[in-house]
């Protein structure tokens, strides 16, 4: 995990992209997405992060959900990500979220970068 994630999310994306301190306020996780300008029913997650020795602790559980509260209170109804396959992990997390697995695109970003889209429902 980088040191500080991109700031041009922190900047252009306020309102839906989130950071977590620790109290001495080092960086613990963060959580960049964003409303999808394209669907007005739609937010989209771009990247996520927890500190190594933070992780299993519900912190990446606890920034989804603020964002998952962020994006419903502004009428989004569905939210939306991307992992790779191989992140089996990652898959797994995603579905414990509550998110489904809406199709895996072979060479999506580039010859043998297949990617896992993801989508869940907001109530």
């Amino acid at each position: 995990m980088r040191a500080e994630p991109w700031k041009l999310f922190f900047v252009h994306f306020e309102g839906t992209s989130f950071v977590a301190e620790n109290e001495s306020g080092d960086l613990t996780g963060f959580l960049c997405g964003f409303l999808s300008q394209t669907n007005p029913d739609e937010a989209y997650i771009h990247f996520v992060g927890v500190t190594p020795d933070h992780r299993g602790e519900g912190l990446g559980r606890a920034l989804y959900e603020q964002f998952f509260d962020e994006v419903h209170a502004h009428g989004r109804t569905v939210v939306r990500c991307v992992t790779s396959p191989v992140n089996r992990q990652s898959v797994g997390f995603h579905e414990a979220l509550g998110f489904e697995v809406d199709r895996v695109v072979e060479d999506y970003d580039g010859p043998g970068e297949d990617r896992v889209f993801l989508v869940k429902r907001l109530s």
